[in-house]
């Protein structure tokens, strides 16, 4: 961090959008296993992911992007997708990408390894062994 870093000393918090908050919960909470840190109802469910805040904010109406919006770096990408797998994740197939990986990881030329999956709403999640 720099002498001039606005926000580098600054906890980050991640925001996801969701439609259900009840089905939401019962994923980020009982499937990816964050903690519940409190119900702010109707204005977010809050989990602690390894000390990162993650609001998981109702909304009305909701077009996911295609795009990633929360990533987790994982120690064990085989183990952690296998778990995910078991507890009915099913992950993302891009072809030409990982579609040859019998688990859907894809490997990045710089050597991480990568695997994508949804939420119950549609939002592009993803798991990077570094």
């Amino acid at each position: 961090m720099t002498e001039n870093s606005i926000l580098g000393g600054s906890k980050l918090v991640a925001f996801v959008h969701v439609t259900d908050p009840l089905r939401a919960r019962a994923f980020y909470e009982d499937v990816l296993g964050l903690r519940l840190v409190e119900d702010e109802k109707p204005f977010a469910l809050v989990f602690d992911s390894n000390g990162v805040m993650l609001r998981v904010t109702p909304v009305g109406e909701f077009e996911p992007t295609e795009s990633t919006v929360l990533g987790w770096a994982v120690n064990s990408i085989e183990e952690t997708v296998r778990r995910l797998t078991a507890a009915g994740v099913v992950f993302n197939r891009y072809p030409g990408l990982n579609d040859a990986d019998p688990l859907g990881i894809w490997k990045a030329l710089g050597g991480a390894r990568v695997a994508w999956f949804r939420d119950p709403d549609g939002n592009v999640l993803s798991l990077t062994e570094f």
